[in-house]
């Protein structure tokens, strides 16, 4: 008895473990950003998302405590999507926010720069709060909607984080069958093209020989 609860329990926790580490992994976090904008050129941020993903975003320009004889410099933003269509696009901001839910899956993309109007030589840091999939839910309201605390709030996050692993584990399938069928398509046409250049060859000799031979019996060489 006691070693069917030993076992039991060992089992419980590598399930656990396998759990954690898949959240770890594959549920998206909340991800702070600092970046340092230069006086030209643009810094851009990216990630890779699924379909039917909420995303909110918060940003503002760092001003530092000391105080400076310039104004806080703004900045320009730019969000767009994997297919370049524009989600958030503002100018002469210090700071501001953006939200959308994914209608495309694939790699989207926020970039940010300095106004015209800013002092020569000096750049400016940028925080970035960038919240995606589970991270972006708003767990207070769910609480009072639900009329849930504690563990029950606990027990609804992890079926949260659950459910973003299986949408997470089934995105990453089916890019893996993209990327599997791209690779056959692939090897298909070089293996095409490879007997063509082996044919061309072959053709390309066969003449070679015929005129050599032709050749040589006008000259009567052979």
């Amino acid at each position: 008895m006691a070693q069917n609860l030993t076992s039991r329990a060992r089992a419980v926790c590598s399930v656990l473990v396998v759990v954690l580490f898949l959240t770890a992994n594959l549920v998206p976090v909340t991800e702070a950003i600092w970046l340092t904008i230069p006086t030209s050129g643009t810094k851009c941020v990216s990630e890779e998302i699924q379909n039917h993903v909420v995303v909110l975003a918060d940003y503002y320009v760092v001003v530092d405590e000391a105080p400076q004889q310039y104004r806080t410099p703004t900045i320009s933003v730019k969000v767009t999507s994997p297919y370049g269509n524009n989600l958030h696009h503002v100018e002469n901001v210090t700071h501001g926010q953006f939200a959308f839910t994914t209608t495309e899956s694939g790699s989207y993309l926020a970039c940010f720069w300095l106004d015209g109007e800013h002092q020569e030589g000096v750049g400016a840091t940028l925080n970035l709060d960038w919240r995606s999939g589970i991270a972006a839910r708003d767990w207070d309201s769910v609480a009072k909607k639900q009329k849930v605390e504690g563990v029950e709030l606990e027990l609804i996050k992890l079926e949260g984080a659950v459910q973003a692993i299986h949408d997470n584990l089934n995105y990453l399938k089916d890019r893996e069958a993209e990327m599997r069928q791209v690779s056959e398509s692939t090897n298909s046409k070089v293996a095409w093209l490879s007997i063509m250049s082996l044919g061309v060859c072959i053709v390309v000799s066969a003449l070679q020989l015929w005129h050599l031979k032709t050749y040589f019996r006008k000259k009567k060489l052979i």
